[in-house]
């Protein structure tokens, strides 16, 4: 498992240098729409379970379950690969806000980075108490949409942060 994680942490920081949102207001509607993706084919089907349990390719983090008492179908904790990409372009856009915007209080990106941690501990803590996989989209994207607004409004800037589109000059130059 450690060859298909590094494998994936190789995909996963392609697309993040790769991809950008150009927009906070596309990231939203990107983790919003999601959000409700990852939480009906996790609760609603199996889908997301087989994928993550039967599938033995770079699509997802493996993680050494902790020990129990209770025996496990499956002995890794399992993170998606989205679930980090996603997420994770979302929190890789506040450099840019941290970058024009200038924030006095907090920085955008140090709160989503903080809040992405946050989030994805309270998914595993969830997982290893209810034994059940988890849409960790569930847990990620309020804790880092919610840490992206509080931030605005500590800084005075919620309106910009909302309203924020990465400039043409910006994208040119991150692909020079």
């Amino acid at each position: 498992y450690l060859v298909s994680n590094a494998l994936a942490w190789a995909l996963a920081m392609t697309s993040l240098g790769a991809i950008s949102l150009g927009s906070v207001q596309t990231g939203v509607i990107l983790l919003a729409g999601l959000f409700f993706y990852d939480i009906t084919f996790v609760f609603g089907t199996d889908i997301m379970m087989t994928v993550a349990t039967k599938i033995e390719a770079p699509v997802k983090f493996l993680y050494t379950a902790p020990p129990s008492d209770t025996p496990r179908d499956y002995p890794f904790s399992v993170l998606g690969l989205g679930d980090v990409v996603i997420p994770g372009l979302f929190v890789r856009f506040m450099t840019r806000l941290d970058e024009v915007l200038k924030p006095q209080t907090l920085s955008y990106f140090t709160a989503t980075t903080a809040a992405y941690a946050a989030g994805l501990a309270v998914c595993f803590t969830v997982n290893e108490i209810t034994h059940a996989g988890q849409p960790a989209l569930l847990y990620l994207d309020p804790a880092c949409v919610g840490a992206a607004l509080a931030c605005g409004v500590a800084n005075g800037q919620v309106e910009d942060v909302w309203n924020f589109e990465e400039e043409e000059n910006q994208k040119e130059e991150k692909k020079a």
